[in-house]
């Protein structure tokens, strides 16, 4: 599957249990279905962001640019800083619709409500109704994964 260029993004959301920001870089986040507008991202089911996308009924998405290798590389970490000190200095607007973190500079962002949770192995795909999505700033080309790393267009 290395073979498989994909695109990278950060999964957020607010955990209604304590309050707290979580977040994760993801390559398997994709579109399922324009009418009714669905996606779907898929979280390993003994992650914090499973725990929280358990409990939470919200979550979003931001499409990483190229220039924003370094935040993927840092909300996929093992073993990382808690997600309340990555959010501390990542630039980020709370979303209306999901009252989860919206990454500035990203290439878009979509707030989703969890409409399926379907268990595949040791993941969970976890299907959202799409309730806004939009351009989100000034990047223009996507940050790609392949091979095992962080790629560019070109």
């Amino acid at each position: 599957m290395a073979q498989l260029a994909s695109g990278v993004s950060l999964v957020t959301a607010n955990d209604p249990e304590d309050g707290e920001d979580v977040g994760m870089t993801a390559t398997s986040f994709l579109s399922v279905s324009l009418d009714p507008p669905l996606v779907l991202v898929s979280v390993r089911t003994d992650s914090r962001m499973d725990e929280v996308l358990t409990r939470a009924e919200t979550w979003a998405v931001s499409l990483l640019g190229e220039d924003q290798r370094a935040l993927a590389s840092r909300f996929a970490m093992k073993g990382r800083l808690s997600d309340r000190l990555l959010f501390a200095d990542t630039p980020h607007r709370t979303g209306p619709h999901s009252g989860a973190p919206l990454i500035d500079g990203a290439l878009a962002t979509v707030e989703c409500r969890t409409e399926q949770r379907v268990a595949a192995g040791d993941h969970v795909l976890v299907i959202g109704r799409v309730l806004e999505a939009g351009l989100a700033g000034p990047a223009e080309r996507p940050l790609l994964y392949f091979r095992g790393g962080y790629r560019r267009i070109g």
